[in-house]
């Protein structure tokens, strides 16, 4: 038997965590064995990194679905491609690609939902033969608006077990660089500088906090203008580093004593958070189901409304001086977030997904494919 081809499409031109899970996925199935594509938008990042990586990309000018152009194009090309599974994230592959692959009589048309936001038209998540869903909290907000619960596999975004895992050596490395001193609490974050992922009650919170508190912002966007301005409002000074875009995360998380996952709205389930959690941090989380979702049963975890910069602040008093990176703790805490978040996890689930679907993915192997995945994510996203 053949193994499948399957093609993910993806019409974003933004490059977050949507557009990291369909290149980890198409990564992970092709070191299973699989024959995989992207169908992506000319010039977007998914498009230049999964190129990059050695993934199979066509580019279209774009997804609109009442361009007839597009249709003829997608139709031309899925009918050569001859795919097994076609997978859509975004809302315009939705209507194009998704349609297409039925008419086609593609085995399996899935379509993966990765925002917990309330869905604009039903009907895209009806068509396909299945939908997955990136939460819990994804899958109860579709069935509220009338989605049949069987249809829904809830498959969060698996991340690297191995390479998210605390390192003294590069704890070390990354405070002397940002010359954190001895006595000092770092306050982390990773993420686009966006408006839902609000960084800015990451600011408020500091400024409220006593002087040996400082934090780090790893991620960049149209905000960071905004967010640098209003740290010069609150007189932070040196308090606040601003550290850009990092093709490595891993490396920052070690440098961190607690973790503030400031995001209030349309977030699944955060790689960011799950990263951190992984990586055996303490974590300040404001309130949102998707997040409440990945919280349960992390002891070492504290609620709070977006904007209470009172709680927030009490919440770092108690969680960032706890005793430091015990490894009875973090391994607890690495062993539970695995299960649930790690690629393995996600792998495994997919591949369940697919059986029920009758398509049968080659036999799993060894550490190698995973680490093959691992080492294309690090050099290509």
């Amino acid at each position: 038997m053949s193994a499948p081809f399957i093609v993910h499409t993806e019409a974003s031109r933004s490059w977050g965590g949507q557009e990291i899970r369909v290149l980890t996925e198409l990564l992970a199935m092709r070191a299973r064995g699989c024959r995989v594509a992207l169908l992506a938008t000319a010039g977007a990042p998914l498009a230049e990194r999964a190129t990059a990586a050695g993934i199979a990309v066509h580019e279209l000018p774009g997804f609109r679905d009442m361009n007839p152009a597009t249709w003829m194009r997608l139709w031309r090309l899925l009918r050569w491609l001859r795919p097994t599974v076609v997978n859509a994230h975004s809302s315009d592959d939705s209507w194009t690609a998704a349609p297409l692959a039925r008419l086609l009589d593609v085995p399996l048309v899935l379509r993966t939902r990765h925002v917990l936001t309330t869905v604009s038209c039903l009907g895209l998540y009806r068509l396909p033969h299945a939908v997955v869903a990136c939460s819990e909290a994804i899958a109860d907000g579709l069935v509220r608006q009338g989605l049949d619960r069987g249809r829904i596999s809830v498959i969060p975004t698996g991340n690297d077990e191995g390479r998210f895992r605390f390192s003294a050596d590069k704890r070390q490395a990354l405070r002397a660089r940002y010359q954190i001193r001895e006595g000092e609490l770092l306050v982390g974050n990773v993420g686009f500088l966006r408006g839902y992922k609000g960084q800015h009650f990451i600011l408020d919170t500091l400024a409220a906090l006593p002087q040996r508190y400082r934090a780090i912002l790893v991620g960049d966007g149209d905000l960071r203008g905004g967010l640098e301005q209003r740290a010069a409002e609150l007189n932070l000074g040196g308090r606040v580093i601003f550290a850009g875009h990092q093709e490595r995360p891993e490396d920052f998380y070690q440098a961190f004593d607690l973790f503030f996952f400031s995001s209030h709205a349309a977030e699944g389930v955060s790689q960011a958070l799950v990263q951190a959690l992984l990586n055996g941090l303490p974590v300040l989380a404001c309130r949102l189901a998707s997040t409440e979702e990945a919280l349960a049963g992390v002891t070492a975890s504290k609620l709070v409304n977006h904007g209470d910069v009172r709680a927030a602040c009490a919440g770092v008093l108690e969680l960032a001086p706890r005793p430091g990176r015990d490894p009875v703790q973090m391994a607890a805490q690495h062993q539970l977030i695995a299960a649930r978040y790690g690629l393995s996890a996600m792998m495994t689930r997919l591949t369940r997904l697919y059986a029920r679907h009758g398509i049968v993915l080659p036999q799993a192997t060894s550490g190698p494919a995973t680490k093959k995945v691992v080492e294309a994510l690090c050099t290509g996203a």
